[in-house]
């Protein structure tokens, strides 16, 4: 078990429990060094109600049965935050929705079709076994493979559709074209941002779907006084931002950030060479200056990195910049320009509340003893034996369920599967030097704090089961011979 970071204010109240407002190292990086300070703004700088995934889910629902002539029916279905995680992968022509290991397995059980989970043996037929190849696996920005993956928050309400129009298609025998509804789900969740539905519904109603209690302007004014320069690039419209960061950070937020860019198109702002910044006036109207240099107090639209890049001079290792969304916000900073990154993982605190019950901690600590007798005493092929050992693996598949409903009944934990990380974690740990559950950990550690990976131990560097297993003074009968249990 990884435990809390040193350095953080609440140490004292966790003991050897995890700490969720932690910060968590990838990669060993120095604030000390870190220069400029980089932000996206959904989800990283401000967080939003539960209320919001509602509204998404109804205003797309919505668009389907009225732009794109789906059935009224399927208005009967609300949405449920409890269905879906992010990170999972979805095969858009078989219209399946599943969670995917680092090594391309398919986490058996974790297969839905519509609302209903897809037996095993089904699955195994379906795919040869349950390993996805490589070519078939959407790449950073979700270009259209067999399999496309999950990453935004904002697509938990795109998942859940999905399965709901899925699962109406199915209960009515209904013949329908899966990468047909694939596509007009996506359309519609596409048009709830870019018609402005959302934007309208959350600036008429800011105290209901913006959540204020996490101190981001405590985070800013931190940063500020240590003489940090800040910047803003995000996706959103202009006149979104500046309401969202009048509620959260203050009228005065824009004299925090040295450069504002709204309207960026991520993940194209980190690649596309051609689009120069233009200037936004105080009525949101875009002016047609030449921008010769990127001035505190402006607000600018569009662009590209390059451009930034040559316009500021903040290159490398200097500068750090959260998101949260691996792929789109994070990827291409580290892996082409040398950006250090920062996931912001609002899920992580609630998982590691989990974690720390004794409740998970007792059925983990049998979990890890049942693989452990197993991997010993497979080599017994005696009948009793082999009977004992089928008990076991009965045993061992319950609690691994178990495990699983301990965070989303259908999918489980965002970082694991049965014993593996998730895709969602390899890439979070590719992408990201560091990870935290929101921006307001940075208050817990000093400017110049030092975050060092733990060095996990490599298979080959752990003792093995069957030795500790083989010594020590703690005996079980066990059938014909005593087995040792350290």
């Amino acid at each position: 078990m990884m435990y809390l970071e040193p350095g953080c204010a609440s140490d004292q109240n966790y003991g050897n429990m995890l700490n969720p407002d932690a910060i968590f190292s990838n990669n060993e990086m120095s604030l000390s060094d870190i220069e400029i300070y980089g932000f996206d703004y959904d989800y990283t700088l401000v967080f939003y109600s539960k209320h919001l995934h509602t509204l998404i889910f109804n205003a797309a629902r919505d668009l389907l049965i009225n732009e794109h002539r789906y059935p009224a029916e399927i208005r009967k279905y609300d949405y449920d935050p409890n269905f879906a995680i992010r990170g999972l992968h979805y095969d858009v022509h078989r219209a399946l929705l599943m969670k995917i290991d680092a090594f391309h397995y398919i986490q058996l059980g974790t297969v839905y079709r519509g609302l209903s989970v897809v037996p095993d043996e089904e699955v195994i037929a379906m795919y040869d076994g349950s390993h996805v190849p490589l070519e078939q696996m959407s790449d950073f920005y979700g270009k259209v493979k067999p399999q496309t993956q999950f990453m935004d928050i904002f697509s938990l309400p795109e998942m859940t559709l999905l399965s709901c129009v899925n699962e109406y298609f199915l209960k009515n025998n209904i013949d329908y074209e899966p990468v047909h509804l694939y596509k007009d789900v996506k359309d519609s969740i596409r048009d709830v941002h870019i018609k402005g539905i959302m934007y309208r519904a959350i600036e008429a109603d800011i105290e209901k779907y913006i959540c204020y209690a996490e101190q981001t302007r405590a985070v800013l004014a931190k940063l500020a006084d240590h003489g940090k320069k800040m910047f803003l690039i995000t996706n959103s419209p202009s006149s979104f931002v500046d309401k969202g960061m009048k509620f959260i950070v203050g009228k005065d937020w824009r004299d925090l950030f040295d450069v504002v860019i709204v309207q960026a198109d991520k993940p194209n702002f980190f690649n596309d060479k051609r689009r120069p910044f233009r200037k936004v006036n105080e009525r949101g109207v875009l002016l047609w200056d030449k921008i010769h240099k990127l001035q505190k107090g402006q607000i600018y639209k569009q662009g590209n990195l390059y451009e930034f890049l040559k316009l500021t001079g903040w290159r490398g290792s200097k500068v750090l910049y959260f998101g949260d969304h691996i792929y789109s916000d994070l990827a291409d900073l580290t892996l082409k320009h040398g950006w250090r990154t920062g996931a912001i993982i609002p899920e992580l605190r609630s998982e590691i509340k989990i974690m720390n019950t004794e409740k998970y901690i007792q059925t983990m600590t049998w979990l890890q003893t049942l693989t452990g007798l197993l991997e010993h005493m497979q080599v017994h092929r005696d009948p009793d034996s082999q009977m004992i050992l089928e008990e076991w693996k009965k045993e061992r598949k319950e609690m691994r369920e178990m495990n699983r409903n301990f965070f989303n009944a259908q999918f489980g934990s965002l970082f694991r599967t049965d014993e593996n990380p998730t895709y969602f974690l390899r890439r979070l740990s590719r992408f990201a030097d560091i990870y935290m559950a929101s921006l307001s950990c940075l208050l817990n550690y000093e400017p110049d704090y030092t975050f060092y990976p733990r060095r996990t131990p490599l298979q080959h560097e752990l003792p093995g089961w069957s030795d500790q297993l083989c010594t020590g003074t703690f005996r079980i009968p066990f059938l014909q011979e005593t087995v040792q249990i350290k």
